[in-house]
């Protein structure tokens, strides 16, 4: 719809830039009137860059291409700086012929009734489409449409001034023709001047006044953004481009870091509803990193699960180690081969004299098929892993206990309440006698898994 109500409003400009013209040109020449004859000069030109302006909103409304990836819009801003150049010729011939009749006093003009009508009537016409173009340049965000409307407004203005003129010289002062072109001759450099100032703002993509300070406290806004590195606005017809580079701590979670960039990306658009937004976060490492955070994110690079991080210091020399899963159907030279590559890589962001020792082991099956035990079976576990539990001063009450059969052996599930207060290093060594004491008495145990909750903050699933 926008496209084709912008068309349609060029085109209707078009049509009467076209019968203005004609009718002014007629009328100067036939009165000898400089005035009018400035003011159809003028129109003749409106009626040319209107013809421009057409061609341009037809082109510039294409989408983008393999060779135009933003688009045609700046067909419009290059119609715009067309019509700028016409006005300011225009200009420069009428204050010529303009001062070159007051020098010689050949003033000579025939003032007709009709030709005031149709000074008068190019008055109310350039005000009824330098509206109708107004608002579509606006709703639309044309420039071209908006360079149309500012030559009808300014025609508009000049054309009361040359009126004034022959009212002027109808009361015997012949001068007041070429005066008023003088006139008519300053409202059209204004415009070329006001005209071609955003023209070339737009061709040399300056940012919209305001948009620049408006984003950068958009983006200060948002929690885990260490610094706005790269920020840069392109406004092109009615889309203005917004290209965003910040750094975040590379350790943040990958969900997180998009969850930040959708963040941005959404209160953006809210902002500017045109813009066309790109957001990049790019991970930096930060002076407070732990050395098992960078071991762990080195091995997250590369898709590698590890665990059992331990970082020592042994004579001021660090050492790290760490369990390595992976397929437990892989060679030895093969996996040995991963963890060298891994191993090196943490020598690499560590120091070289830094030790690294990983510990190969099988990962556990992605999907295990599993079963509820017997029912003989389940209560003997449970038996015993209540039991077991009741030995633990620390642990307050088990619930939620489940026991599946799976290939692999059997799996005990079940919750467990401790004080707030207690330690993970107590929690996890009560779990860990609890859980020993049941692979003890049932051999066919794989794992138990004990999820340990505070007091008062049981989840009963």
């Amino acid at each position: 719809m926008p496209a084709s109500e912008k068309q349609q409003v060029a085109l209707v400009s078009l049509l009467a830039s076209l019968g203005l013209a004609v009718s002014k040109l007629a009328a100067g020449l036939i009165t000898g009137s400089l005035g009018i004859l400035s003011e159809a000069i003028h129109s003749i030109i409106d009626f040319g860059a209107t013809v421009v302006t057409l061609f341009a909103i037809r082109w510039s409304d294409q989408p983008p291409d393999a060779e135009h990836h933003y688009g045609h819009a700046k067909a419009e801003s290059v119609a715009a700086l067309i019509e700028t150049g016409l006005l300011f010729l225009t200009t420069g011939w009428i204050v010529w012929e303009a001062m070159k009749r007051l020098a010689t006093g050949e003033t000579h003009v025939d003032v007709t009734w009709w030709a005031a009508v149709i000074i008068a009537a190019s008055i109310i016409i350039d005000f009824n489409r330098s509206r109708a173009l107004s608002r579509v340049a606006k709703k639309t965000s044309s420039e071209a449409l908006e360079a149309d409307a500012l030559h009808f407004s300014s025609d508009m203005w000049s054309s009361v001034v040359v009126l004034f003129g022959l009212a002027a010289v109808w009361y015997g002062f012949p001068a007041a023709d070429p005066l008023a072109a003088l006139a008519v001759s300053f409202f059209v450099g204004l415009a070329g001047w006001r005209l071609g100032k955003r023209t070339l703002n737009t061709l040399l993509d300056t940012a919209p006044e305001g948009a620049t300070g408006r984003i950068r406290d958009i983006i200060s806004q948002v929690d885990g953004i260490l610094t706005l590195r790269r920020l840069r606005l392109r406004p092109a017809g009615a889309t203005l481009f917004v290209n965003i580079v910040v750094e975040v701590a590379r350790t943040m979670p990958v969900d997180d870091m998009v969850t930040l960039k959708d963040t941005i990306h959404a209160r953006v658009r809210e902002a500017f509803p045109n813009a066309d937004v790109t957001v990049a976060a790019n991970p930096v490492a930060l002076d407070d990193e732990t050395v098992f955070q960078k071991v762990m994110l080195i091995a997250a690079r590369r898709n590698l699960a590890i665990h059992h991080v331990t970082v020592q210091q042994i004579k001021g020399k660090l050492a790290v180690s760490f369990d390595l899963e992976v397929d437990g159907a892989m060679a030895l030279v093969e996996a040995h081969e991963t963890a060298t590559k891994l191993e090196n890589a943490i020598r690499r962001e560590l120091g070289a004299d830094v030790e690294v020792e990983s510990h190969i082991e099988p990962q556990p099956e992605r999907l295990l098929e599993g079963k509820e035990a017997a029912p003989e079976d389940g209560a003997a576990v449970t038996k015993a892993l209540l039991q077991l539990a009741g030995k633990q001063k620390r642990l307050s009450g088990l619930h939620n206990i489940r026991i599946r059969q799976t290939d692999q052996g059997v799996f005990v599930h079940y919750h467990c309440i401790f004080a707030g207060g207690e330690s993970i290093d107590d929690v996890h060594a009560c779990v860990d006698q609890i859980e020993n004491g049941l692979q003890e008495k049932f051999p066919a145990i794989r794992r138990v898994i004990a999820h340990a909750e505070p007091a008062g903050r049981a989840r009963h699933r």
